[in-house]
């Protein structure tokens, strides 16, 4: 009688020790993705800022394209840089979330 029982509560601590886990990966994840977000900004921020006090200071029209097509190359550059480390930190954000979850359900079905 008391064996259904002990396994559906093996099963629910089972249950919440995957959901702590999945909750630190979340955090730990989306914390990396501040950062890296926040880093980008500073870092666009400050490649903006260069690039507009070398506009102010070109002495002629050639100079001034110069200047603008060096900054879009390293704007689209620096963009799609940053594009795949936010697509791998996304992916590990889901993969680490939901790991701790894999074996759950085939354990849920036997009992």
């Amino acid at each position: 009688m008391l064996q259904p029982f002990a396994s559906l509560q093996k099963l629910g601590q089972e249950n919440l020790e995957a959901a702590i886990k999945s909750v630190g990966a979340f955090s730990t994840n989306a914390q990396a993705i501040a950062h890296e977000s926040a880093e980008f900004a500073r870092k666009s921020f400050e490649h903006n800022s260069a690039t507009i006090e070398k506009l102010i200071g070109a002495q002629s029209l050639d100079k001034a394209i110069e200047v603008q097509t060096s900054y879009a190359k390293g704007a689209y550059e620096s963009l799609v840089a940053q594009s795949s480390k936010m697509g791998a930190l996304y992916t590990a954000l889901a993969t680490d979330t939901f790991k701790p979850f894999e074996g759950l359900l085939s354990k849920t079905m036997k009992a």
